[in-house]
């Protein structure tokens, strides 16, 4: 669960120094039941430190309770410059006018093409080169590709690896963001395989090791 830290060093417990750390690669992905403490404050730390986006992911939530969490949290965005991307909502962001949608591939089939094309921020995540190669044919603008490390998210499932990473940014045309167990000290091996960033979600809703500035 999400604690706030009193510990104010910019040093993680393996001598990381976080003050390098650079959110311009990193999309904020949420979820606000990891946190126990204040998320609309929680949000307004991370998008201080300007992301790249942020994502709203909070997959229980209905149409009505999504819409109004997104008004708050979309305001926090542009307080701050970041972009807020809707998930899995296609709806609601259109409705909001949002930045940006990501939905799940089986939902991105049900757009029309019309539907798909009225997005420039339009994203998916991809899970083989397979599913790579259709998200850009259905007018993708990024992909999320992962599991890339070991995650609690997916308790027992092994990480696909650096070097499938790797070959979904070779096959893409488009940007590609990694996700699954992204610390800051694995970022620049991310980048080095290609990627333009990486998506984080527990490790920024929860605990400092992303977090530098108070």
């Amino acid at each position: 669960m999400c604690r706030e830290k009193n510990d104010k060093s910019i040093f993680d417990k393996s001598g990381f120094d976080r003050s390098t750390i650079d959110l311009s690669k990193v999309i904020a992905i949420t979820d606000r039941k990891q946190c126990t403490g204040d998320f609309d404050r929680r949000l307004a730390r991370i998008a201080a430190q300007g992301p790249r986006a942020i994502v709203l992911r909070e997959k229980d939530l209905a149409a009505e309770e999504y819409a109004k969490l997104a008004r708050k949290v979309m305001g926090i965005g542009r307080q701050y410059g970041v972009p807020v991307i809707l998930h899995g909502q296609a709806a609601v962001a259109q409705g909001l006018k949002a930045d940006g949608l990501q939905l799940p591939l089986p939902q991105l089939r049900q757009l029309s093409p019309a539907e798909r094309s009225a997005w420039q921020v339009l994203g998916t995540s991809c899970h083989s080169l397979d599913e790579v190669e259709e998200a850009q044919r259905l007018g993708c603008s990024y992909l999320v590709a992962g599991h890339i490390y070991e995650t609690d998210c997916k308790q027992g499932l092994p990480g696909r690896g650096l070097d499938f990473l790797q070959a979904a940014c070779q096959a893409s045309a488009l940007p590609v963001y990694a996700i699954g167990g992204i610390t800051p000290a694995r970022l620049a091996a991310v980048l080095a395989a290609g990627a333009a960033g990486a998506c984080v979600m527990s490790g920024l809703m929860q605990g400092e090791t992303w977090l530098y500035k108070k």
